[in-house]
């Protein structure tokens, strides 16, 4: 497998319980005001601390698309080639801008006709707790 890069990998370069590389996600307020603007959600919710608080929020939170993207993003650096079939996440809690969250992948299941991989995925705070899961589906 020496030969391998992201570029070329392909189901047969892959094992049932691997783990993909992990990524420390930035969600630093200044990377969700671009977020947010590109995707036209101006909310004070995702962009302000103090008035996401005044909501009963326990701070600005990332869109849960923005969440969703960080996840398939990981997916994307570890296999550019990958042909996503489905993505599907659970929002446990709200992720918070500004703290230090890591992505996680592992491949849970692999289907040898079809030649895609599922993979559980998980994006956890500081504290080590899981605020977005889900599955994702990919061809190689």
């Amino acid at each position: 497998m020496s030969d391998v890069t992201p570029e070329n990998r392909s189901f047969d370069d892959v094992e049932f319980g691997e783990e993909l590389p992990t990524i420390k996600a930035n969600i630093s307020m200044a990377n969700i005001v671009r977020f947010t603007k590109a995707a036209g959600m101006p909310a004070d919710r995702f962009t302000d601390h103090e008035a996401a608080k005044k909501a009963g929020l326990p701070g600005a939170i990332v869109p849960g698309i923005m969440s969703q993207g960080l996840l398939v993003a990981m997916i994307n650096n570890w296999a550019p080639n990958a042909r996503f079939t489905k993505v599907d996440t659970i929002f446990r809690a709200a992720v918070i801008v500004d703290s230090d969250v890591t992505c996680k992948a592992v491949i849970t299941d692999m289907d040898e006709e079809a030649r895609t991989i599922e993979l559980d995925l998980t994006m956890s705070n500081e504290k080590g707790e899981t605020r977005v899961m889900g599955t994702a589906i990919v061809g190689l």
